[in-house]
């Protein structure tokens, strides 16, 4: 008290002028990297090294951070990989507008149990640990998923709950891993579009999004993309300095090492001068890069984006990355990981849009017409047209193996029993027939039905269900009166014979279980296989499947719709139960013992 009255009688001022007066005090003039610097503290529950922030230890976080402050920037999108500070670098961002420019915010997390552990573990031990943030927070009016500070409020939401993200006005938006966000939020739009609508009323506005990628088509890699500037983090080299990205190609290791080697002898390889840059090198190269940016769009910059994958990472070597690229190379889920995660690059799923190139790669050395040794059985996809047919004959073997042997286009109904009628040779000479044929029976009907009872020991219609199924076929019989002898209509999942032709096509050649082609294979052929590609798809009710859809309106399908009949076909006459022949290699010796049946040898008489 006695300092109180000594600072009225020099100022002149009751102590409640004071206390006013230090309200209306305008915050300090600092970006969010300042803030950060003088303000942040690490609590031991977020961070492995708790205590005083300090922006040179991740000197690429200070462009992204600052972004915030850019008046004319009302979205930045944080595209990176793990061990990099991401998360961090949006925190100091949500402190700075709390303690700086305090309006309603909103974070966004894919799950609301998420959101509750974060509030728990890292936000509110944040606040507390700030002398900045400390004083304004009410903890007694504040909960988990909604915390009280100084006026203004952070509302802590799930992706996953339509009503919370649309349910009040906010200034500030901040999304983290946004591609674990679910694509619809209920009968709903997706939970981006529903957040963002909130900021609608706030010329200052602010949306940041943080994650790394997942697919081409996620929210972070379409927020990089559609952003008017790209940024790209540049170092120099420690002996030529010449600046450049970071990038996983240019991570060397001796061929054939395990783990174990590599972590230890990895170092990275200038792209100009080819010296060697080893792990002491890279805290001055952070220090001394910059952030350049590839402008996308005409004019003022409203959307920013920036790239960082996690060879940057101070708290990782070239050997980390070296080391978890060959523990996860050979199987596919930790591959999707190591790129997703580590350099912060969209998987690209071959299975989900197949390219034609894919499927020239597929060829083998056998002929047109032929059929490898290997080879059990044969089928036969046909699809129906106004006033032709494709077709398309398939040879299978164990494992369902299976080799393209002809493709073609006849006119009439006699040339498409000369198909599957034909004699097929395999590279022995060894002749085989087509052991089914399917014809799509969705068009011209009555005249299929007819040709297949005309056939009935090779052919047989399908049609393609309107409903996912949950088996791949299913059997009906037509003229049920006809004595037992009614025709058999197959009716099949077509999603999932697609998606079994995609998923095969992910071998590589000539492997088991895979899907091939002759060599020569024409481009035709290719590119009518990969006319269409999987998309998601929502009904009324909300409920989300994917499915097979073409990927242009004048794209051809005709030959996928007939490999997806030689897949039914392939699963009518039970090709996944084959089992390898047995070779048969005696020898000469063998032979004749085997022959000698009297015991006698060749002197018998």
């Amino acid at each position: 008290m006695a300092g109180r009255r000594k600072k009225k009688n020099e100022l002149g001022y009751p102590p409640w002028i004071m206390d006013a007066l230090a309200i209306l005090r305008p915050p300090e003039k600092l970006t969010v990297s300042e803030w950060a610097d003088k303000y942040r503290v690490l609590s031991e529950l977020d961070s492995a090294a708790p205590g005083r922030w300090h922006t040179s230890k991740t000197p690429y976080l200070k462009a992204v951070m600052d972004a915030f402050n850019d008046d004319f920037i009302h979205e930045i999108t944080f595209c990176a990989g793990t061990q990099l500070g991401k998360t961090a670098a949006e925190q100091n961002m949500i402190g700075y507008a709390v303690a700086q420019d305090p309006a309603p915010m909103l974070v966004v997390y894919p799950s609301e149990k998420l959101a509750k552990f974060t509030s728990e573990k890292r936000l509110q031990p944040m606040i507390k640990l700030s002398p900045a943030l400390a004083d304004k927070f009410d903890e007694r009016g504040s909960k988990d998923l909604e915390l009280s500070l100084g006026g203004m409020y952070i509302a802590l939401v799930g992706a996953n709950s339509p009503s919370e993200l649309s349910s009040r006005p906010v200034r500030y938006i901040f999304f983290d891993e946004i591609d674990k966000f679910p694509k619809w939020t209920g009968a709903e739009a997706g939970p981006l579009e529903l957040a963002a609508e909130r900021t609608k009323t706030f010329y200052n506005r602010k949306i940041v999004k943080v994650s790394t990628p997942t697919l081409k088509t996620g929210n972070i890699w379409q927020g990089w993309e559609t952003a008017d500037i790209q940024y790209r983090y540049y170092v120099p080299c420690p002996h030529c300095g010449e600046m450049q990205t970071l990038e996983f190609r240019q991570i060397k290791w001796t061929d054939g090492a395990d783990e174990t080697e590599a972590r230890m002898a990895a170092y990275y390889e200038c792209k100009y001068c080819h010296e060697t840059i080893d792990n002491r090198h890279k805290p001055a190269m952070l220090r001394m890069g910059e952030w350049q940016g590839e402008v996308k769009a005409k004019g003022r910059a409203h959307k920013v984006a920036y790239h960082l994958n996690s060879i940057y990472s101070p708290w990782l070597t070239f050997g980390d990355i070296a080391a978890k690229f060959i523990s996860s190379k050979d199987e596919p889920a930790l591959l999707m990981n190591f790129i997703n995660s580590w350099l912060a690059e969209p998987w690209e799923d071959k299975s989900s849009k197949l390219k034609s190139d894919v499927v020239m790669e597929k060829a083998l050395p056998y002929e047109r017409g032929q059929m490898p040794e290997e080879a059990q059985l044969l089928t036969c996809g046909i699809d129906v047209q106004l006033d032709h047919f494709y077709f398309a004959v398939r040879a299978w073997g164990a494992h369902m193996t299976s080799w393209l042997v002809d493709w073609g286009r006849v006119e009439t109904w006699a040339d498409l029993e000369t198909v599957i009628n034909r004699n097929y040779a395999d590279v022995n000479g060894v002749v085989r027939n087509v052991n089914l044929a399917c014809i799509d029976s969705g068009y011209n009907t009555d005249d299929v039905y007819t040709f297949c009872a005309r056939h009935m020991d090779v052919l047989v219609p399908s049609k393609g269900s309107s409903l996912p199924m949950k088996s791949r076929y299913s059997v009906t019989i037509l003229d049920k009166q006809a004595a037992g002898f009614g025709l058999r209509l197959y009716v099949m999942d077509t999603n999932q014979m697609k998606n079994f032709i995609a998923s095969r096509m992910t071998i590589d050649a000539g492997a088991h279980g895979s899907w091939n082609v002759y060599k020569g294979i024409e481009r035709e052929y290719a590119d009518q296989i990969c006319a269409e590609q999987r998309v998601e798809q929502k009904d009324k009710k909300g409920r989300v499947s994917v499915v097979w859809e073409k990927i242009s309106s004048h794209a051809a399908n005709h030959l996928l719709d007939c490999e997806t009949n030689n897949a039914l076909a392939a699963e009518i006459i039970g090709v996944r139960y084959l089992m390898e022949e047995e070779q048969e290699n005696s020898s000469p010796e063998q032979e004749e013992k085997e022959n000698d049946w009297l015991g006698v040898g060749r002197q018998w008489i």
